[in-house]
This record gives C-alpha cells, sequence and structure tokens, in this order.
C-alpha cells in the first residue's frame, strides 16, 4: 500500500515512525512551513520534516492547500505533486492545514485522521489539554475516515486509554502518540483486505477542544483547587500555569490538592519545599515552581531565589 504522509509535530512524527518501521511505501510527506523557534527564533523543520528527510522521504510544505485560497500556486503545485504519486491513501495526524474537498477525494481510500481523543468528545485542536483540564478518567485514539467537517467523519477504529492522576499534557501524549502509530497501522492493514465497517459517531456527548491561548494560563484562586491542579497538569508544557509573586510571573508545575481553608490566594503555610495556598475550595500544595528562564526547581529555592512572601498570591 502506498501511503502518503500528513503532519507536523511530535504526536505525528511517532505515526510516521512506525508506518515506516512497519514496511509502508511513503513516496511524499505533507508538513507546515518551517516556523522560527528558539532564543535565537531561527527557523526550525518539524518533527516529521526531520524524520523524512533522514529517511530519505521526499518533503511537500505548502502554506495552504485551497486552490483558491491565499496560496494557490503552492496549492496547485501539491496538487500535481499528490496526484502524480498517485498514493492508495493519505494519513493525516495533527498536520495544522484545513484539507479540501479535492485533497479528501483523490486517494483511493480517501484521508485517515490520528485523533487524539474518543470521538465525538473533544474534536478540535486540544483534545489531549481539554481531557486532563476536564477531569476526565480516559482519552483514546480514534482513527477516522476523513470529511469535510470539524474532525465529523465515521469512526474506524477506537481504543480507549485511561488517564492517570498524575499525568500531564507531556506523559499523555507520549502514550496516545504510540498508540496512535499502532493504530493507523492496524486500520491499514484492515483497509488491504477491505476490512474496514465504518461506524457514523453518535450525536450526543459533542464537545470541543479549543486551542489553548496563553491567557490561560493566569491562575484563578478563586477556583477550587482541584480545577486548578488539573489545568496545571493540562498546560505542561504548554503554556504552563502561571501566578505573579513578588513582581515576576512564575511557572507552577507540580501541585496536590490539599484540606486547607483561607481566603483564596492566602498563603497558609511556607515551610520546605512546600507552599499551601489557599483557594476558592480547598488549598493547593506547589511543589514545582519556576522562575522565567530559569530551571523547574522545588519551591523553597524559588521562593529564596524570589524573596519575601506576599500575604496574598496576585
Amino acid at each position: 500500500m502506498k501511503v502518503v504522509f500528513a503532519g507536523t509535530p511530535e504526536f505525528a512524527r511517532e505515526a510516521l515512525a512506525a508506518l515506516h518501521t512497519a514496511g509502508f511505501q511513503i513516496p511524499l510527506v505533507l508538513t507546515q512551513p518551517d516556523r522560527p523557534a528558539g532564543r535565537g527564533m531561527k527557523l526550525q523543520a518539524s518533527p516529521v520534516k526531520q524524520f523524512a528527510l533522514d529517511h530519505g522521504i521526499e518533503v511537500a510544505q505548502p502554506h495552504s492547500l485551497k486552490l483558491d485560497g491565499k496560496y494557490p500556486d503552492e496549492a496547485a503545485a501539491a496538487k500535481t505533486l499528490l496526484e502524480s504519486v498517485n498514493a492508495d491513501v493519505m494519513v493525516v495526524a495533527a498536520y495544522g492545514l484545513i484539507l479540501p474537498r479535492w485533497t479528501l477525494q483523490l486517494p483511493r481510500l480517501g484521508c485517515l485522521n490520528i485523533h487524539a481523543s474518543l470521538l465525538p468528545r473533544w474534536r478540535g485542536a486540544a483534545p489531549i489539554h481539554r481531557a486532563i483540564e476536564a477531569g476526565d478518567e480516559a482519552t483514546g485514539i480514534t482513527i477516522m475516515q476523513m470529511d469535510q467537517g470539524l474532525d465529523t467523519g465515521d469512526m474506524l477504529l477506537i481504543e480507549r486509554e485511561t488517564i492517570r492522576p498524575e499525568d500531564t499534557t507531556a506523559t499523555l501524549h507520549d502514550r496516545l502518540a504510540t498508540l496512535g502509530g499502532r493504530l493507523i497501522i492496524e486500520a491499514l492493514e484492515l483497509a488491504a483486505c477491505g476490512g474496514f465497517t465504518p461506524t457514523p459517531q453518535p450525536v450526543e456527548g459533542i464537545t470541543y477542544a479549543h486551542k489553548i491561548e496563553k491567557a490561560e494560563a493566569a491562575i484563578d484562586w478563586r477556583l477550587p483547587a482541584a480545577v486548578i491542579e488539573r489545568r496545571v497538569r493540562a498546560f505542561d508544557p504548554f503554556p504552563g500555569a502561571t501566578f505573579a509573586l513578588n513582581g515576576e510571573t512564575v511557572k507552577l508545575w507540580r501541585t496536590s490538592v490539599v484540606p486547607a481553608s483561607g481566603a483564596p490566594g492566602e498563603v497558609l503555610h511556607a515551610q520546605g519545599d512546600t507552599l499551601i495556598v489557599a483557594c476558592g475550595e480547598q488549598a493547593l500544595a506547589l511543589h514545582t515552581l519556576q522562575r522565567p528562564g530559569g530551571k523547574r526547581v522545588m519551591t523553597r529555592d524559588a521562593l529564596q531565589a524570589i524573596g519575601t512572601l506576599p500575604a496574598h498570591l496576585a
């Protein structure tokens, strides 16, 4: 089976690597254009592009695939290239570009998407973050036949993954990326023997995983401690939960809920490596902080570097 792959971040790279290891023929990879990153803001290739180049796979990086969009010449060139490779299927994982109708209809078996949720829950851009933030007990991977809706296509395979109490977006991401690589291979093997049984998504239980915005990072101590604790884990590694302390923006990486009370934002206890702050309900023990541009450190060291604690955290 000849597979075109479209994806950009590490989540997609894991699936591409699994397909390559399994021996699928991959004549072409689509990924987003290089973006500036790091302190020097130099152009960086995506993880998918890096893998493709390392393994001699041709790479295309159009800004858009819309023939009537802002980059019609790039879209037309991509269309010509896709037609020339004559793929049986396109596998899509966190590509980041909208696939127009001509793209969905071009391969013989259409386009299969690796989505990191149990659809129809958490359609959209940030399903891993939102599942943790919402306190879901489980998430998973859905292999979906793509249509023109937002993650609305028929489901082909689905597998559940438990969300552990200590999971962050980073740790859950890694397990789901591995699971996605395994399931897409199963899906393609089923496709090769005509074993697909597409299942329409339920009309109940639809939720949308909106993109994570930096503005969401600021901690509101008026919220219940359990809500804040989930957000801290959901926003690790990006954008990182933050609060103001003596004029500095501090990132908070590890917390736990404790049975204590006080005015929201009040520092109830600060000794050793434990800082306990009152919330709207119960309190939060802050375990790992980070000053701007610094390494993640234990609370005691961070507080000594920043200075005296205020009675309330801003």
